[in-house]
């Protein structure tokens, strides 16, 4: 296992350690670095107009779209990181 999977499966157990809860745009920057580590780009159809928060996540996720693997974990510890973990 590379040292960059080791570190990414520890932030996730660190994020869940957090003593105050992230904003909404952290939230979102976090499920967005995730979902582009674990399954690359965006995939399905945008969320309606109603789905508010599904369509807050689709969005994030699609902004990282083209972003490798790799890149996708080192953003997704370094928000971890960053919030205090």
């Amino acid at each position: 296992m590379s040292d960059l999977k080791a570190e990414f499966e520890q932030a996730q157990v660190d994020v869940k350690q957090l003593t105050e809860r992230p904003s909404n745009d952290d939230m979102l920057t976090l499920y967005a670095t995730f979902k582009q580590a674990q399954s690359g780009d965006v995939s399905g159809k945008r969320p309606g107009m109603l789905d508010m928060v599904g369509r807050a996540k689709y969005d994030a996720w699609a902004k990282l779209k083209g972003t490798d693997t790799d890149a996708a974990m080192q953003k997704y510890i370094d928000k971890v990181r960053e919030l205090g973990a």
